[in-house]
């Protein structure tokens, strides 16, 4: 029997989010979005060698700030062209494809490489799961009739096909743009659709509820960690002042080999030490001339991508930024603005405060600043 070595993925995530009032597979969800957890879960799947995402220019762009290995596809005017713009833009060389919803955040990588296999051995496989409730059809209003619960399953994503059977449906059925998915039109060529089993966390988020849902299976798979960052640089006439990468007019600015932002190499350090990867002294050694003057900013970025990697999702920050001058509070609004944007996270969850010293020591003359910052990430269980 041939072996299945090439998958491909079709992940469709171009609604409107009409219902949510916003595209649902772009909320956010334990701190990332919905889209970019259906996307990692294919990676996950050893088969998956390419992954197609069908959606907007600018969920595009977010996606690129997770992501660096993706092929893109534009959204249809419904959900099967947008399949079939999807399945166009798979390397010839694919065996099989998964089409998922991008709505669809929680699907267990496990039971998505089950289907494949399945899909591409017997032409075709979906994941479902048996309906619990008994099912009534309706007509005018009243109960027509009551179907037999026993045989009825709750079709889910992905849908998988040998790659031919799937284009060769998509062309012969395509134009019926009343299917609901393309299983229907595999189908309809006569290809027995296998029903893999599945499981009922694998939901599609559709009203607000079912976000709440997530969350909550969501996070029993993970755990909280939190990290303490600090940082302190001296102060000298004809330096930048920056903080949280906003430049605030003064007299004074930070000594330091970057441009010595004491907000985000604290908070960089919180991140790191949630997720026990040392400090930003290992990443940006001083002794680099190479680094000298660097916009902390990029610091972030790389402490960011670094925090990812390992699987941690940053949800809170709460900093504190101590200084005798100036004074600070009316910055607040765009220090936390500017946070939020460098860490991508929700301007909600950032807290920036500042305190004085007191005129006590060399903080208290205007020499010297100093900042405390606590990062909270989600990581994921360990296996």
């Amino acid at each position: 029997m041939e072996e299945l070595t090439f998958a491909g993925a079709v992940i469709v995530a171009g609604g409107l989010g009409k219902r949510m009032g916003r595209p649902k597979q772009m909320l956010p969800l334990a701190g990332l979005p919905v889209l970019v957890r259906a996307v990692q879960a294919f990676q996950q799947v050893r088969s998956v060698r390419q992954i197609v995402v069908v959606t907007s220019p600018e969920n595009r762009e977010i996606l690129k700030k997770h992501f660096t290995d993706l092929t893109y596809a534009l959204p249809g005017a419904t959900r099967l062209l947008s399949v079939m713009n999807g399945v166009q833009a798979l390397d010839p060389k694919v065996q099989a494809v998964a089409v998922h919803d991008g709505a669809r955040p929680l699907v267990d990588p496990a039971a998505a490489a089950r289907c494949l296999a399945r899909g591409f051995a017997a032409g075709a496989a979906v994941l479902a799961v048996p309906v619990k409730d008994t099912v009534k059809q309706v007509r005018g209003g009243a109960v027509e009739r009551t179907l037999e619960r026993s045989s009825l399953w709750a079709a889910q994503t992905p849908q998988c096909y040998r790659a031919e059977i799937l284009r060769r449906a998509l062309d012969k059925f395509g134009h019926l743009q009343d299917a609901t998915d393309e299983s229907q039109l595999v189908e309809r060529l006569g290809v027995s659709v296998q029903i893999e089993p599945s499981d009922y966390k694998n939901l599609k988020i559709t009203t607000p509820e079912d976000l709440i849902m997530a969350e909550a299976f969501l996070q029993r798979g993970l755990r909280q960690r939190t990290g303490f960052g600090f940082d302190l640089h001296r102060l000298e006439p004809g330096r930048k002042f920056i903080i949280g990468g906003v430049e605030i007019p003064h007299s004074k600015g930070f000594l330091g080999h970057s441009d010595g932002d004491v907000v985000l190499h604290a908070a960089c350090d919180a991140l790191l030490g949630a997720m026990c990867l040392g400090e930003i002294g290992l990443l940006f050694p001083p002794s680099d001339p190479a680094i000298k003057g660097i916009d902390s900013r990029k610091i972030a970025a790389r402490v960011l991508e670094l925090v990812r990697k390992h699987g941690g999702q940053l949800v809170h920050l709460d900093i504190t930024l101590v200084t005798q001058e100036p004074k600070i509070s009316p910055h607040y609004p765009a220090v936390r603005a500017s946070l939020a944007q460098i860490f991508e996270m929700d301007e909600k969850e950032v807290s920036f405060k500042s305190k004085s010293h007191e005129h006590v020591g060399e903080i208290g003359r205007g020499e010297a600043a100093m900042c405390h910052a606590v990062a909270t990430v989600l990581i994921g269980e360990e296996k």
